[in-house]
Parts: structure tokens; C-alpha cells; sequence
């Protein structure tokens, strides 16, 4: 365990401030590379992510966001041209090791994309498909991690008398909750989300941010995001990439107050991107 100690601001290699606090490291990423073929998208990434706190990463359109996010449950290497140098340490262990299962990896490390992708079933098998899938076919555990799954994404008053409907009968903005709540029925410990709301309504999105904010009490959240405003109302820090590197990461109330390099100050403030 990678406990965090101090409260000091420290300076790391690069310059960057942390404000630390006590809490554990989820994700530990050190010199990570990442080619698609003869392109390299990602460059010397260096980045923690900690327990029970939201990390947005901004930077403008193909700077490497998305693909960072996907090294973290290995959907990158769904991909056949990919290949990778560096290390991705998940609660101590290298994922990237070839010893390391992704499936195994995946069940502990939840996806939400960027447009609402429910699958062409009813409410109930949306959210009881996962469970199936690993093996549980008692009906009461499965009807009762379907409730809990849809309370703990928010939306279980609005689907309650309609489960066994169709999803694509959903809004667009329930269709997102829930995809999120097929993500929590895993029981992961993290959830990443790539550009969640982007899709969405602005009252949607209100409810999705809502619901970030409660769920970083059980679960370690990373979501990428174009919306600066978005970052700075739910995430704790913010990691600012340009060109596949991370130029800059910190507690966000410093990245969007006092940015430490002059790049993050110009995209934060609409100089470019």
C-alpha cells in the first residue's frame, strides 16, 4: 500500500505541486509510451491516481486523454497495432506485465463512454448481465444487485415499475445512469469515464455530476473531460495533457487558480484548444 503521509506541498521531477494527503494510490503510471503503429500518442507519462477521489484529465481534441484512460483497464490493446514501454502499477501490481489478466483487470476497473451504449435488452438484464456473466444465477441476489446497482446510480425511482422495458425506451441521460449502474453491479474499485456527459442534456449532466460526487465515496473515479468547468465543479485534481504528455498535475483548485506552467494557463483560459 502507497500511503500518502504528508499534507506539505511537494515538487516532483517535473515541477509540478501536490498537495498530499492521506491516501492511497490506486494507480501508479511511470514512463509510459504508447505507439499506434509509427505514431506515438503517449509520451513519458508519470501519474498517480488516489483512492476515493475524482481525476479529470482535460487537454484539447488528441492529446492523448482517452487513450491514457484505456491503458488503465488495457482496452488500448484492442487495438493490434499498439504496443507500450513503461509501467502501469494497479494496487501495486504491473497490469502491463503479460501475467496479468485483462479480464481480471476489467472486473475491477469499470467503463462508462462517452455516448450511453445499453445493450438491446430490458433495464433488468442491462444491470444483471455483468452478475450473470461471473457466474450468479440466484434470482434474489440477482434482483437485489440490480436495485442496488440502480439505486447507487440514481436512478432506480425512475425505472422501478418499467424494468423489464426496453432500455432504448430511456432518455438519453437515464440511458448514461444506467450504464453506470451496469458498471456498479461488478463491484468495481474504480471507474473510469470518457467524456460521460458530452451527449447530454445540461439537466443530465447536473444529475451525472451529482452522481460522481456520491459515488467517490466507495469508488476511486478518472474521467476525461472537454469541459473545464465540469473538472473544476467534481474532480479533486486535474491532469492537464498536451501532444500525448502530461504537462501538469495537481490539486485542482491550484491547476485552475494557480497553474504552474504557462501552457495550462493558456488552454484553461481559452487561449487555444
Amino acid at each position: 500500500m502507497n500511503a500518502v503521509l504528508t499534507k506539505e506541498k511537494q515538487q516532483d521531477s517535473h515541477g509540478r505541486n501536490e498537495s498530499l494527503t492521506q491516501k492511497e494510490k490506486v494507480y501508479e503510471t511511470k514512463g509510459l509510451n504508447l505507439w499506434y503503429g509509427e505514431t506515438q500518442a503517449l509520451k513519458n507519462i508519470n501519474l498517480d491516481i488516489y483512492q476515493n477521489e475524482v481525476t479529470a484529465i482535460i487537454g484539447p481534441s488528441g492529446c492523448g486523454k482517452s487513450t491514457y484512460i484505456k491503458t488503465l483497464n488495457r482496452m488500448s490493446e484492442l487495438v493490434p497495432s499498439v504496443r507500450t514501454s513503461g509501467t502501469i502499477a494497479y494496487r501495486g501490481r504491473n497490469i502491463l506485465d503479460k501475467s496479468y489478466k485483462a479480464e481480471d483487470l476489467r472486473t475491477q476497473v469499470g467503463m462508462v463512454f462517452q455516448k450511453p451504449n445499453p445493450f438491446p435488452k430490458s433495464i433488468y438484464e442491462n444491470v444483471a448481465y455483468g452478475p450473470k456473466i461471473h457466474g450468479i444465477k440466484n434470482k434474489k441476489l440477482l434482483n437485489e444487485i440490480v436495485e442496488k446497482s440502480l439505486r447507487g446510480a440514481a436512478i432506480w425511482d425512475e425505472v422501478k415499475d418499467r424494468l423489464h422495458e426496453n432500455a432504448y425506451g430511456l432518455s438519453g441521460g437515464q440511458q448514461q445512469r444506467l450504464c453506470i449502474a451496469r458498471c456498479l453491479a461488478i463491484e468495481p474499485d474504480v471507474i473510469l469515464m470518457d467524456e460521460p456527459t458530452s451527449a447530454l442534456d445540461p439537466i443530465s449532466t447536473l444529475k451525472v455530476e451529482e452522481l460522481v460526487q456520491e459515488l467517490k465515496k466507495d469508488f476511486s473515479i478518472i474521467i476525461v473531460t472537454h469541459n473545464m468547468q465540469q473538472a473544476a465543479r467534481i474532480s479533486d485534481r486535474t491532469a492537464f495533457f498536451l501532444n500525448g504528455e502530461v504537462i501538469e498535475f495537481d490539486e485542482t483548485n491550484t491547476i485552475f487558480s494557480k497553474p504552474n506552467d504557462q501552457r495550462t494557463e493558456d488552454y484553461i483560459t481559452g487561449r487555444f484548444g
